[in-house]
This record gives structure tokens, sequence and C-alpha cells, in this order.
């Protein structure tokens, strides 16, 4: 790790998961089978447990690219009305993509739980071809502004439900 990336501490936490709880889509990062990366706008959430999902279609290039390589990166985080945008923070997640059956229990528990953050899914997630994509986190990085760059561990980003997320502000 560069000396200018420091490791999480109790603010970069924060604003980590913050970021995440905020976020209703992310750039989602993948690898094409050509070998090439794409990075395409996705709707983005938190499961009941607070890992990362998302509700995808089939007939997408980044759900291509994620089943032949599950590796991919998120980023949240969009700069505010005012000032640089490149003194707003972001969150780079990287992770591995974890396909949900439609027929399993935890996809109708998903849907429930998504269509309570994403009214407007409700439009298309009985579409045969949309499915739920859950995003294991691997490590993270924070870039908080000008000079604040964090790394994380998959831990450090953990937000795991409703009454984590009201401990997690104060950590």
């Amino acid at each position: 790790m560069s000396d200018l990336v420091r490791p999480s501490d109790q603010e970069a936490r924060k604003i980590a998961r913050g970021l995440l709880q905020e976020a209703r889509y992310a750039a989602l990062g993948t690898i094409q089978t050509e070998g090439l990366p794409l990075v395409t706008r996705i709707a983005f959430g938190l499961c009941p447990l607070g890992h990362p999902i998302s509700l995808i279609s089939s007939l997408s290039m980044h759900a291509q690219a994620l089943k032949a390589n599950a590796a991919a990166s998120l980023m949240v985080g969009e700069p505010k009305e005012k000032g640089d945008p490149l003194a707003h923070p972001r969150l780079t997640v990287q992770c591995h993509a974890r396909f949900i059956a439609r027929s399993s229990a935890e996809h109708a528990e998903l849907a429930e739980h998504y269509l309570s953050t994403h009214p407007k899914a409700k439009l298309y997630i009985g579409f045969g071809d949309f499915f739920f994509v859950g995003f294991d986190v691997q490590s993270g990085f924070l870039n908080g502004g000008f000079g604040r760059a964090f790394s994380f561990s998959p831990a450090d980003l953990e937000v795991t439900s409703p009454s984590a997320r009201e401990s997690n502000a104060q950590i």
C-alpha cells in the first residue's frame, strides 16, 4: 500500500458506510469476455444484512461479463451541487458477484426489501430476465477528497441492519 493511502479509521469508516447507505445507484466495473474493462451504471442497494446488491437484467452487457468473470468493482458517491467534484468523497468496493436464483427464498426476501427502497423497480422486478446479484466485498478504497485516501477490509464496510446503521454513525 502506498504511503499516501492510509488504513481505515473511525471517521473514514463512517464516511464509507454513509456512502453505501445513501447510494441508490453505482458505477459497476467488470471485465468483458474479450478482456476489456466495462463500466456501467446500475441500481444499487443493500440487502437486509447490509451487503451490496443490485437488480440487473441478464440481457445487459455487465450481466454477461459477470457471468464470465465474477470479479467486479462498485463506485458510490456523487458530487454535491457546489464545489469541486473531486473534493467530494467516493468509495470503490472491490468484490465478487454472486447470482441469486429467482426461484430461491432469498430472491423473494430481497424483492420485498428492494421494493421498499426502490419502489420504481416494481415496473420490472417481475420480468423474467431480471435477477438479483449480491456483491461479496473483498476490499475497499475511499477517496475522501484531496489528500484523504483510505483502504478498507470487508469488516470496515459492514452495514448489518437498521439498528447497526445507527450505531455505525457513531463509529
